[in-house]
């Protein structure tokens, strides 16, 4: 079965003499030679890093566009009101409406923030793929500035603030715990590679 389960893969690869190169005759090898390797480890930190800007900006702007969706998801996690019924931890419960609307104010301003951060960050990079090392790793500090402003939204906010203080995780409804937790994973994941020192360019 494992035999049969590679053999596409092996048929469609020729490997002469230390090359690698496909059925259609593209040699990999070549390409890496010309491009180098480190700067397409570059390549795929900016890639990675502008993949989050676009999500964090259009999170941003749905919650604009669209304000009153998101709206009832932080009034709701705020009032604690679909949570267990006589919990003890009620006391800690928001009912002011401006409250509401300053929780939500804060979120929109926390994702535009890191949108603008990443995009900056990316765009630095791009600009310095082919620099030295030690002015492509000083260039990083947009990145993380931004990486890290994105954790702090989904992991403290989402996860910390409003599931366990206001103990969202207790709602079978407005519960957002989840996609925060994969979130936060994606950006701690891109944070640590971005993160990792770059050699000088082969």
């Amino acid at each position: 079965m494992s035999a049969i389960l590679h053999a596409p893969l092996c048929n469609s690869l020729v490997v002469p003499t230390g090359s690698l190169q496909n059925e259609n005759g593209v040699n990999f090898s070549i390409i890496a030679q010309m491009v180098g390797t480190m700067v397409l480890i570059r390549l795929a930190k900016v890639a990675m890093i502008a993949s989050l800007a676009a999500y964090a900006f259009i999170v941003a702007y749905d919650n604009i566009v669209d304000y009153q969706s998101n709206y009832e998801f932080v009034r709701h996690v705020l009032s604690m009101d679909t949570t267990f019924h006589g919990n003890a931890l009620m006391h800690r419960a928001i009912s002011n409406e401006s409250i509401w609307s300053l929780a939500y104010a804060l979120i929109i301003a926390t994702e535009g923030s890191t949108a603008l951060l990443l995009v900056v960050g990316a765009l630095v990079l791009l600009s310095r793929l082919r620099a030295p090392a030690e002015v492509f790793n000083r260039s990083k500090v947009w990145a993380v500035a931004g990486l890290t402003v994105g954790f702090g939204l989904w992991f403290f906010g989402f996860m910390v603030i409003a599931g366990e203080y206001f103990a969202m995780w207790q709602s079978k409804i407005w519960n957002g715990q989840d996609a925060a937790f994969r979130i936060a994973t994606v950006i701690l994941g891109v944070l640590v590679f971005v993160s990792l020192p770059d050699g000088e360019r082969d």
